[in-house]
């Protein structure tokens, strides 16, 4: 089958859950690191699915890498080729499908209780409510067609589908190493941008392993459904000889 091509454009921002979860499914991926020089791909039909992570960049920014990327996702959305965005990647599809992305009132930074809008739970196994991972200081509205999955206290818009593609302003992928990583990169942050929705190294890290198994928990319902959209992996069979 065709790989899932995965977008990174920051070394801390990998795709930790979400990576293992593909892997153990025999799905192929390709990593890209636009940031890093890497050419990003013309036809989204070389792939059977794009995912887009986080940034510490805004999609705002006119560079060319960003540009590209949405070009690709509009392809991929015109060629039905299934889009997952976590963040800078739920902002760049919200703007590829004729949103906008802006600055939030407050910064939101921690772990968030979000609601789930009731024609989407079937995206969270049934749930009401979800607890996220969030790292963010902008936040997009929801394009034209699109219905809105997640909302939040400090942030309306935490998530939209637009049929088979979907988009997140939180994290589900991370890792309990992942979250320590940005704690730590990003000290000078969470000093120089206190705020009511901004959580401190000590509460982001606070049971910590419980969260995140209850994140994953989370991530499984979603990343099980946005999968149903991509052709599966042959398995071979036997037939008494090759």
């Amino acid at each position: 089958m065709k790989p899932v091509a995965i977008f990174q454009h920051d070394k801390t921002q990998r795709p930790g859950y979400l990576l293992k979860f593909l892997e153990d499914r025999g799905i192929p991926t390709c990593i890209f690191a636009p940031m890093e020089g890497d050419a990003v791909p013309h036809r989204a039909e070389s792939f059977s699915g794009l995912i887009f992570l986080g940034s510490n960049g805004s999609v705002n920014d006119p560079l060319a890498w960003i540009d590209r990327e949405r070009q690709l996702m509009r392809e991929a959305v015109l060629r039905d080729v299934p889009v997952l965005g976590h963040c800078f990647g739920g902002q760049l599809l919200a703007t590829a499908l004729g949103g906008r992305v802006s600055r939030n009132a407050t910064p939101c930074i921690g772990w968030a209780k979000l609601q789930v809008t009731p024609d989407s739970r079937r995206w969270f196994d049934g749930a009401a409510e979800v607890t996220a991972f969030n790292w963010h200081y902008e936040t997009f509205s929801i394009p034209p067609g699109a219905q809105r999955t997640l909302f939040g206290t400090h942030c309306l818009n935490k998530g939209f589908a637009m049929g088979k593609h979907l988009a997140f302003q939180c994290h589900l992928e991370v890792t309990e190493d992942i979250v320590r990583e940005w704690c730590t990169a990003g000290a000078a942050e969470l000093h120089d941008h206190p705020g009511v929705a901004v959580q401190q190294e000590s509460q982001m890290l606070f049971g910590l392993r419980q969260r995140v198994a209850a994140l994953h928990k989370v991530a499984h319902s979603v990343y099980v459904h946005w999968m149903a959209g991509i052709p599966q992996p042959q398995v071979a069979r036997y037939h008494g000889g090759w």
